[in-house]
């Protein structure tokens, strides 16, 4: 049958929601479907408006540069491609992608900035509208608006799209964004209303910790907008925010928080107050407080709902209140169906967990949390928060009137609204669920910004979180316009302070001091989306950024390029910290600090490589090695030990190839696995070791200590949570302790996705898909079996289309299949093999013999080592049952207190926990009996 080949999908821009030109010069991608086997694009042709051919004599086809002249503002066009394969068969055209422009002139935003006019309170909620007249019905109309706060805009009485918390939260001070919504279809000839729905938002919430938090932008809210109308003739009409508008107070909505949720009196509702003829006589011309500084289009995905769940089950609390779990950890707010008297008072609070039968609070600190609603008594009335968001599986209501009906109230999932790409599944359904947390934690956790919690009184963009969790993301999601949006944010707050990426951005903390792991997302967060997304241009755009961070590093570092004795967040939330100081781990912060350091100017000269800065990557390039032999003297001995010896520091030497020497390496591998078998294969890391401790074994050969720590379900572990009923990844191993009730640390939050780097791990390892060539042009299929497991397959929608690898047993043979987009090619490493296999698109199999694991099976004598005794989970597992025969205490003490190691002996263990070596014949007849 002869091969066919399509153009399945042409894109503009980095969006992957719409065809949306935020520049005059987007770049272009499109998608190649191929039964050819090894198909490979020659030339590609590029239609603009069924006219214009621009011919690219390339092989390209993800984020190509614009082919034509610079697009104009206010432009519609059509966009097609058609390409030729290396072989010489030609595609049809592709069909035809309608794309806009949604950038102005230079100069031409003029709208200025109103809000409520009056003597308000800065974070009163309020309604503004003007009422205007058109000639005839418009060609074309788009709106341009942006705020100083959060809004929602309607034209005619609707609103203008299905966004929410618009425009987003972007460092006010120094960026803002506008929309740029097609309004066309909502206008008509003559007379016309526009009214915006305004509430305070990020910009009047207060920043801080405990009674120092404060307000950090000043004054009250404002919004402005810009209405572009084009007529059938070609003249234009423009409506701009300023004098002339009208404000009020009145309406639904009486407050307005982030942390503190809304309150509304459905009674002051106003009905019309955006169609024309509204009488708002009594309304008070609006605050008009001048210009508004020139917004930049907005290029990431908006904040939408994504999703509606129901309620899973209902609850009484211990008082007797209705307790709703969705079953789900999550992030947004209820909407509730429900009648009711006139003035009667609903009050909805939120949170994640339950403790002691009620809500658990504490965890919200000084977030209340907390919907209220006054009913208009006129019928039944769907209700929703909409300036607002909570973090919460359970929610209380109070006041429901009559009979409480669960099918009247559904949870509705907020977040920007990136389009999934990744996926993956095992053989282990508590793994699937660990991945399944992961995706959710992302979910709640990417809206607007990379924050870090939904829930408490913080919400803030942690940049060392999302550099921990980079990679995953740019897996599970297309988050490359989100990022890259973020990323402005990075760098204007670096030029406002020296260099230094802040620890939150937007930056509302107060001064910002240099942290490791933290400030680095100026560097590893732009070299995610290159090497995940192929982002060059994001990449230098960035760069300026990354070499500013760099320098002010080398300004604090000096000679000795060590940097040293400054405060660290460290290796945070190490499993060891005590919960009052999560940043006391034990890894020295300053080996911490200082091999991040190394990891940056790497980064950077990879950066100016890439970018054909020579002279830079040669400076950049030299300094690392320099600061690679400084911690190398400082911190390692010559016999291959760290002078921090924790698993972290291991890993950082091994990961950022700090240590080059074999020999050193090797053991430097070697006390790696001695320490975290010492451990109990329990996590030994926080925030910076847990990214790198899965590939550090790996790549030194211990997969089975990688096994075992992965499918750990004791306390700390990535599977411990899971059995304790997690739907999220939690801030702290521990957020929920083994006896159920709350760590009692004041920081405890149970949706934080930084443990959850751990999917990358699973992504390109385990099931074997990774990236071998920026954007996955080149594919590396490499998985790496785990004892335990039957099969592993991750799936990756690449901009070059779909890719998948994965493995499954077969006896004692494994099958590892792979898919190859077309357009791509891929380094297939099969399991046990050194030898690589070159291959082009398409489907592929291979069979191989599944690599031999070496067990001890000796039977147990009171001299046997510990560390041979974990190595057997069955041992292990025998030896818990027969302390717990002892008393619960035993048991935990076995389980927390034994460290591991060949120097102790198993009749050391029975001695400390009151047992005879006697135990030992029952523990091998177990033994025997699981074999």
């Amino acid at each position: 049958m002869q091969a066919v080949a399509t153009v399945a999908e042409v894109r503009v821009g980095r969006r992957g929601d719409a065809a949306l030109a935020e520049s005059p010069a987007p770049v272009i991608s499109w998608q190649v479907d191929s039964t050819e086997p090894g198909w490979m694009q020659a030339v590609a042709e590029v239609r603009l408006d069924g006219s214009r051919v621009a011919r690219l004599d390339s092989d390209e086809s993800s984020m190509v540069p614009w082919p034509f002249a610079d697009l104009r503002p206010h432009a519609r066009h059509s966009l097609e491609v058609r390409v030729t394969s290396k072989s010489g068969t030609v595609t049809p055209w592709s069909s035809p992608v309608e794309l806009r422009t949604v950038f102005l002139d230079a100069g031409e935003w003029s709208a200025e900035r109103i809000g409520l006019g009056g003597i308000v309170a800065d974070d009163t909620p309020g309604l503004l509208r003007t009422e205007f007249d058109l000639p005839d019905r418009p060609l074309s109309a788009v709106l341009y608006s942006a705020a100083h706060g959060v809004y929602q805009a309607q034209v005619n009485g609707h609103d203008v799209d299905d966004s929410v918390l618009k425009p987003g939260w972007t460092s006010y001070q120094y960026r803002t964004v506008h929309d740029a919504v097609d309004v066309t279809d909502s206008l008509h000839a003559g007379r016309n209303a526009i009214g915006i729905r305004l509430a305070g938002g990020w910009w009047t919430e207060r920043y801080g910790f405990g009674d120092g938090a404060t307000r950090f932008y000043g004054g009250p809210p404002g919004v402005a907008a810009h209405l572009h109308v084009t007529f059938e003739d070609g003249t234009s009409q423009v409506l701009r925010t300023g004098s002339g508008w009208r404000s009020t107070t009145r309406g639904a909505l009486r407050t307005s928080g982030i942390y503190a949720g809304e309150t509304w009196d459905a009674r002051q509702q106003l009905p019309g107050w955006s169609r024309p003829g509204f009488d708002d006589s009594d309304w008070s011309p609006a605050r008009v407080d001048g210009p508004f500084e020139t917004p930049e289009p907005a290029i990431s995905e908006p904040v939408r709902r994504t999703e509606l769940l129901p309620v899973r089950v209902v609850l009484r609390s211990a008082a007797g209140r209705v307790l709703l779990d969705f079953g789900q950890n999550l992030v947004g707010r209820l909407r509730l169906t429900v009648s009711g008297p006139e003035g009667h008072v609903l009050r909805v609070r939120h949170a994640e967990v339950l403790e002691d039968g009620e809500l658990a609070t504490r965890p919200l600190r000084r977030a209340s949390a907390t919907d209220e609603y006054a009913l208009a008594g006129d019928g039944p009335a769907t209700l929703e928060p909409e300036f607002t968001f909570h973090g919460f599986r359970y929610a209380e209501i109070e006041g429901w009137p009559g009979v409480f009906d669960p099918d009247c109230v559904q949870a509705v999932v907020l977040g920007s609204d990136m389009r999934r790409t990744g996926w993956f599944e095992t053989s282990d359904p508590l793994v699937n669920r660990l991945h399944e947390n992961v995706v959710w934690g992302m979910r709640g956790n990417f809206l607007s910004i990379p924050m870090d919690c939904p829930q408490r009184d913080e919400r803030l963009g942690w940049t060392g979180d999302i550099q921990a969790f980079g990679p995953t993301a740019a897996f599970l999601y297309d988050c490359d316009a989100f990022l890259a949006s973020w990323l402005r944010d990075v760098a204007r707050e670096q030029a406002a302070h020296g260099g230094v990426c802040p620890t939150v951005v937007p930056s509302v903390l107060g001064p910002a001091a240099p942290v490791a792991g933290w400030s680095d997302a100026a560097t590893v967060v732009p070299d995610v989306l290159h090497a995940r997304f192929g982002d060059r241009a994001a990449l230098a755009e960035q760069y300026p950024s990354m070499c500013a961070w760099v320098e002010a590093l080398l300004g604090i570092t000096g000679d000795r390029l060590l940097w040293e004795g400054m405060f660290q967040f460290g290796d945070w939330l190490d499993p060891v910290a005590p919960p009052e100081h999560p940043e006391d781990g034990r890894t020295d912060p300053d080996l911490v600090a200082s091999a991040q350091m190394i990891r940056s100017l790497t980064l950077v000269a990879q950066a100016a490589a890439t970018l054909d800065h020579e002279d830079d990557r040669a400076r950049y390039a030299a300094l690392a090695e320099r600061a690679r032999a400084a911690f190398r003297a400082e911190f390692v001995t010559p016999a291959g030990r760290m002078m921090s010896d924790s698993p972290t520091a291991y890993a950082l030497a091994l990961q950022l190839d700090i240590v080059t020497s074999a020999e050193q390496r090797t053991a430097l591998a070697r006390r790696l696995l001695e320490l975290v078998r010492a451990g109990g294969y329990r996590m030994p890391t926080g925030f910076i070791g847990t990214p790198l401790i899965m590939d550090a074994l790996v790549d030194s050969g211990a997969v089975a200590a990688a096994q075992r720590l992965l499918l750990q379900t004791e306390n700390p572990s990535w599977l411990y949570a899971v059995t304790m009923g997690a739907t999220t990844i939690w801030e702290r191993w521990d957020s929920l302790l083994e006896d159920g009730s709350l760590n009692p640390g004041d920081m405890t939050s149970f949706n934080h996705y930084a443990s959850g780097a751990v999917a990358d791990w699973l992504h390109r390892r385990l099931a074997g898909l990774a990236p071998a060539a920026p954007g996955y042009r080149r594919l590396r299929i490499a998985p790496v079996p785990l004892d335990g497991l039957e099969f592993a397959t991750a799936t990756l929608d690449t901009r070059y289309g779909r890719a998948q690898s994965g493995w499954r047993r077969d006896g004692d043979h494994i099958v590892v299949q792979a898919v190859v987009p077309a357009n791509t090619t891929a380094q297939v490493l099969l399991p046990g093999s050194t030898e690589a296999i070159e291959v082009g698109s398409g489907v592929h199999e291979w069979t191989t013999r599944a690599p031999s694991i070496a067990r001890p099976d000796a039977p147990l004598t009171p001299s046997t080592p510990l560390s041979t005794v974990i190595d057997r989970p069955g041992a292990y597992e025998a030896l818990l049952a027969a302390a717990h025969t002892v008393g619960p205490d035993s048991s935990a003490r076995v389980r927390q207190r034994t460290r591991w190691v060949p120097q102790r002996s198993l009749a050391s263990v029975l001695a400390e926990v009151g047992i005879s070596d006697a135990i030992i014949p029952q523990l091998n007849r177990r033994l025997e009996e699981q074999a």
